[in-house]
């Protein structure tokens, strides 16, 4: 087992083959700010099929499915080429469902009926449309050189925790973050002294399959995959798909200006 930027190089099975990558796009019908969302147009085609696209394309990936409780939505990802195996169950499917449910009950199934096991699962939201195919092949071969638990893609968070606030039982407020720094210089200080923060982009998130069976998508060694902010518009309401339509304008002239 060599080393590659601090971490265990595993990217192999002890039988020598490569990792393999099962993307899941998780793609519920019970949207409540924008019903039906994940069928609502964006550029002319529904919003899932940006990913199922994305994904197709990729080369590094071995099986991408789409995990969904309803029909309407199935038929659509089969119509644009999605693996569905299976209808997810309500259970699974709840506006408070967190992702960990979700991608136990899919590791679960494909093992009870099909008897396939992935290596690392790739975590394919398809609220944030603009992901390029590269940046999944980039996650997927990152997680296998690292041998990390877990990649997640971040960018550069300009509103800082140190100058954030939180209302107290009381009804003041006080710091979001009581630090030392917070107590000598208060909130005001200059941005360039501060450590960096990074949010998690949520564009494209890969983890091992043992850190689902240990109860987790994020495990102990996460390695960051940086991107862009600009297309990471996250689609929760009517205002975002308007947003998404200008950045998708964008990024379709910046692209046809690059071509020769």
């Amino acid at each position: 087992m060599s080393m590659n930027g601090g971490y265990a190089t595993n990217g192999h099975v002890p039988t020598g083959r490569p990792l393999t990558a099962l993307a899941v796009i998780p793609a519920r019908g019970g949207s409540k700010a924008v019903p039906r969302k994940n069928l609502k147009l964006l550029g002319g085609k529904p919003l899932i099929a940006w990913s199922i696209e994305a994904a197709l394309a990729s080369t590094e990936l071995d099986r991408c499915i789409v995990s969904t409780d309803d029909q309407e939505i199935a038929e659509v990802a089969r119509a644009h080429g999605a693996d569905v195996p299976f209808l997810r169950p309500a259970e699974y499917a709840q506006d408070s469902t967190p992702d960990l449910p979700v991608f136990e009950h899919a590791l679960r199934w494909l093992a009870e009926h099909e008897g396939y096991s992935p290596d690392m699962l790739v975590h394919l939201r398809p609220t944030l449309p603009f992901r390029e195919s590269r940046q999944i092949d980039e996650v997927v071969r990152l997680l296998r050189a690292t041998g990390a638990d877990c990649v997640k893609s971040v960018y550069k968070e300009d509103h800082h925790p140190h100058k954030m606030w939180k209302m107290r039982a009381d009804g003041k407020l006080g710091p979001y973050e009581d630090t030392p720094l917070w107590r000598e210089l208060g909130p005001d200080c200059p941005r360039q002294i501060l450590e960096p923060a990074y949010w998690s982009a949520g564009l494209v998130d890969a983890f091992r399959r043992e850190v689902v069976e240990r109860g987790s998508t994020i495990g102990d060694v996460v390695v960051p995959y940086p991107v862009d902010r600009e297309p990471c518009v996250d689609l929760d309401t009517d205002h975002d798909f308007v947003i998404a339509e200008v950045v998708l304008g964008l990024l379709q002239r910046r692209v046809a200006g690059a071509r020769p």
